[in-house]
Parts: structure tokens; sequence; C-alpha cells
């Protein structure tokens, strides 16, 4: 499908600790587009980085019915406030 315009790119691995909510919503998108975890956080990155949304509406409410069945209630508000339980 996109093989014409592919980009060949180095991936590495590495160890990401991310809150576990967050995490159980973001592979539950990537499931829902049949796509890699990792694709789908290089697709997020790469459109925040040129101020623009990486999802339609229709992935959007997805998202809201995850984050509730998840029990996410974390909003970018909350970004750079959360603190580990010790």
């Amino acid at each position: 499908m996109y093989q014409n315009n592919m980009k060949q790119v180095e991936r590495v691995q590495t160890g990401v600790r991310i809150e576990a909510r967050l995490l159980k919503v973001l592979k539950a998108v990537a499931e829902l587009r049949d796509i890699s975890l990792g694709d789908l956080i290089e697709g997020i990155a790469l459109h925040a980085f040129e101020g623009k949304t990486p999802f339609g509406e229709d992935t959007l409410q997805h998202i809201a019915a995850l984050k509730a069945v998840y029990g996410l209630d974390l909003t970018a508000d909350d970004a750079h406030k959360l603190r580990e339980e010790t």
C-alpha cells in the first residue's frame, strides 16, 4: 500500500516507563489500527512535532470509550505532574 513512499529508518529498542492505564489505551488503539505500539507512538510524536492532531473524530471516540474501560482519567493538564507511588 505505501511501498513507493516508504522511508528507511533505524529503530532502536528502548525501555520506557509509562503510566499503566495509558499504556493499556495505547495498546488498544494500536490494535484498533492494526499497527504496532511503536508505530503508533512514532505517529503520535511526528504529528505533535508539527502541531497536528494524530487522530480523527472516529478514533477519538474509540479512545474515549477505551479510557472509560481502563479507568484512565488523566488529561493533558496532568502531564508533568505525575508521581509514582512508592
